[in-house]
């Protein structure tokens, strides 16, 4: 399995504040990656360091197996799609529009949508539900409504890379499911998906590896049933979880029970 976006020992932060410290994880092609841990872990940090928008103070970044520093802008925002935490639109815009900002990298300047721009558009809206208002104005829209035109925005791209910081946030539990649903297809596709998540039942459903990161460093990885076991679920998220293995799910998905 190739390895598209990889952290090797990788500190990061914002001017004189720290965030990450030694993180080394690979994010393979082809497989779902989530990042989980309690607010301020670094999770968006090690996104944001991942597009080069936070200074790496140590360690490298690999995207296609190139450092980080290599890419121009250009080719970064073919290869990686990024939907970030919080990501709102509130201009008087058509959402097909809006979602046809995801193509602006396979396009030169000033040049007109391609046949292929307009089915890659198209098909990322009928994929989010969101084909019913293509024509509505962004601003018209409810929150879980953008989130949905938003992510049809990072799929129209078709990078081999997609990081998406939180992209649940704002769903209904209907959508939220096909938000993963559509994730792992783009996993099927090929490319290596790396998403953030708070809910640990969608994490623990959907991711085939689990990243857990606590205070900046990187605490476990592996697969989630192997990863969100009981000691991380006291020690990192201060928590007591239960293993819904009524559920037809393989594997189970982890709710969490009680604080403690």
């Amino acid at each position: 399995m190739t390895t598209p976006l990889s952290f090797d020992n990788v500190s990061a932060g914002y001017r004189s504040r720290p965030v990450l410290s030694g993180v080394t994880a690979a994010c393979p092609a082809r497989a779902v990656t989530g990042l989980v841990g309690p607010n301020g872990a670094g999770k968006t940090t090690l996104l944001r360091a991942a597009l080069a928008l936070v200074p790496v103070t140590d360690g490298n970044v690999l995207v296609e197996s190139r450092p980080l520093e290599s890419w121009s802008r250009e080719e970064l925002a073919r290869t990686i799609a990024y939907l970030p935490q919080g990501a709102d639109a509130h201009w008087p815009v058509m959402a097909k529009r809006l979602v046809a900002l995801g193509r602006l990298p396979h396009r030169t300047s000033f040049a007109s949508l391609s046949p292929e721009d307009e089915a890659s558009i198209y098909n990322a809206l009928m994929r989010c539900d969101a084909a019913a208002f293509a024509e509505r104005r962004v601003d018209e829209l409810s929150s879980g409504e953008r989130a949905r035109v938003l992510l049809a925005r990072a799929l129209a791209t078709k990078s081999p890379i997609l990081l998406a910081d939180e992209p649940a946030a704002h769903l209904d539990p209907a959508h939220q499911l096909r938000l993963m649903e559509l994730l792992r297809q783009e996993a099927e596709r090929g490319a290596a998906v790396v998403v953030t998540l708070h809910d640990l039942a969608l994490a623990s459903r959907f991711c085939d590896h689990v990243l857990v990161l606590d205070h900046g460093r990187l605490i476990a990885s592996g697969p989630p049933q192997n990863v969100l076991n009981r000691d991380i679920l006291r020690t990192v998220f201060g928590i007591e979880g239960w293993n819904a293995a009524a559920f037809p799910a393989d594997p189970p998905p982890i709710v969490p029970w009680r604080r403690l």
